[in-house]
């Protein structure tokens, strides 16, 4: 159900107020020395739950693989990133102390960047390539403390629904730290809010798909391509992607010179005026 102006008005309120008080309350917190990784791991499920229903959006997780968070192991969660939706579904859905990397442009948002950097949200400068190295090692800073890292690998939200181009800075990070990188697929979540609009969807459904597995510490600088190839399959299948090509997929073939000649002339012989109308210029 498409949302009414007086509803838009309402969700966008409650999702600014309710931004606003917890990132207050951490920044308080964190100032008086009170606020523990734990609790700001529960203030930010509640938010996210609190989010979700506001928009009266009902959630599923499958995990069939059983996949779960070792104690003092490193681990990036990679998913598609196709919806504003996505980061209070994978806070709602996935255990431990998740932190996202995130475009830096964020943190200078007045109070709310303040209180990311307080919660140890790590941010990545994409058009600085030094200082998105610097960016990097402070994330692996953060995993080798026990903070689950969460990565989109398109970079940048999708305004398609489809998957974009993967970026290496996360894959690269895997390798380094000898991460397991966690693939998920997230379906149902862009209809809820479509790009560059305000056109909320009221009691869509949405899913969170973990996939298995994968040790990045199995691979190395030289077989990066391979690693981002098959987290990329992995997350277009969980996803329910499987339809669009994949960067990575295999060029096809040039057709032999003699059968495109026979192409162009069964093609010729088959064209056919086309009546043009009016309405049609």
């Amino acid at each position: 159900m498409k949302a009414n102006r007086l509803q838009r008005f309402m969700i966008i309120f409650k999702t600014l107020a309710l931004t606003l008080w917890i990132s207050l309350e951490v920044i308080y917190k964190v100032h008086r020395r009170s606020e523990t990784r734990q609790a700001c791991d529960r203030r930010l499920r509640w938010w996210s739950t609190r989010l979700l229903n506001n928009l009266r959006l009902s959630y599923a997780v499958q995990n069939p693989h059983q996949v779960r968070f070792q104690p003092g192991k490193p681990y990036i969660i990679m998913s598609n990133h196709s919806s504003l939706c996505d980061i209070p579904l994978i806070f709602a859905t996935m255990p431990g102390s998740i932190r996202m990397l995130t475009k830096k442009e964020l943190f200078d948002v007045p109070i709310w960047g303040l209180g990311m950097k307080r919660a140890e949200f790590i941010s990545i400068d994409r058009n600085n390539r030094r200082q998105a190295i610097q960016d990097l090692k402070e994330a692996q800073k953060k995993m080798e403390s026990g903070i689950i890292l969460w990565v989109a690998p398109e970079g940048t939200r999708s305004t398609t629904g489809k998957l974009g181009p993967f970026k290496k800075g996360g894959f690269v990070l895997a390798v380094r730290t000898g991460a397991t990188i966690v693939p998920v697929g997230i379906r149902g979540a862009f209809n809820v809010l479509p790009p560059k609009t305000l056109d909320f969807l009221l009691g869509e459904h949405a899913e969170v798909h973990i996939g298995e597995a994968v040790d990045a510490s199995q691979f190395s600088n030289k077989t990066l391509a391979q690693l981002m190839g098959q987290v990329e399959q992995s997350i277009r299948r969980l996803a329910g992607l499987e339809r669009e090509t994949s960067q990575h997929d295999q060029p096809s073939f040039p057709q032999p010179v003699d059968a495109r000649l026979e192409s162009d002339h069964t093609a010729r012989r088959l064209q056919k005026p086309v009546l043009r109308l009016p309405d049609q210029e």
